[in-house]
């Protein structure tokens, strides 16, 4: 069974798609990680029976620093980190210690708009004035700069009838919705190798 932490800021809709679509038997969510407190996400969590930890780097009060994450991950032996809609840059640190074992899903079709400051809204703005006729998601492993690691998989969706960045928004997040629980799946069946540093998933 693969045991994963989920990193979650807003609402947790990827994290809810995970928890509801990878069959219970290959999957256990050991821990809800958020960097705001307000998060939605908290709640499923919270209702869910998920341990839920509060993450900063700097220290206030109720949160912990990744230094706490790590030690209490390698008690509970995670897996795997999903970066579910998480906004904050990891630590390069905590990236090392969890080297290729730390995934993102990202809001359109990289290596072309990601970045610094490619997130949510942004990136869905960026892609409708550039009069792209077609967006999408990534699943992609994380390394030490922002959406730079090795990409695991890409979905497309045409997006060419949508009249504004919202529309593009939505029509996306179904796609992500698909498409990170299946990552996911893939690698509790240990479907997802790297070789000569590409990435390939088997059938």
């Amino acid at each position: 069974m693969l045991k994963i932490a989920v990193f979650v800021s807003g609402r947790g809709s990827n994290l809810k798609s995970v928890f509801n679509k990878v069959p219970k038997e290959k999957l256990r969510i050991c821990a809800v990680v958020s960097d705001k407190q307000d998060s939605a996400a908290l709640g499923f969590a919270v209702d869910n029976k998920i341990q839920v930890y509060l993450v900063s780097e700097k220290i206030k009060e109720g949160f912990v620093d990744y230094n706490f994450l790590l030690n209490e991950f390698k008690k509970t032996s995670i897996d795997l980190i999903v970066l579910a809609g998480f906004l904050k840059k990891i630590p390069d640190s905590f990236v090392d210690s969890f080297e290729n074992r730390i995934i993102n899903i990202h809001p359109a079709l990289l290596p072309n708009y990601g970045g610094k400051g490619m997130y949510g809204l942004n990136v869905h703005k960026a892609v409708f004035e550039n009069n792209e006729t077609v967006s999408g998601a990534t699943v992609h492993f994380v390394d030490k700069i922002y959406d730079n690691g090795k990409i695991i998989s890409r979905e497309k969706i045409d997006i060419s009838d949508c009249k504004n960045p919202v529309e593009i928004a939505e029509r996306v997040l179904k796609i992500e919705h698909e498409l990170l629980p299946f990552v996911v799946e893939k690698f509790a069946d240990g479907k997802i190798k790297i070789v000569n540093e590409e990435v390939s998933i088997l059938e």
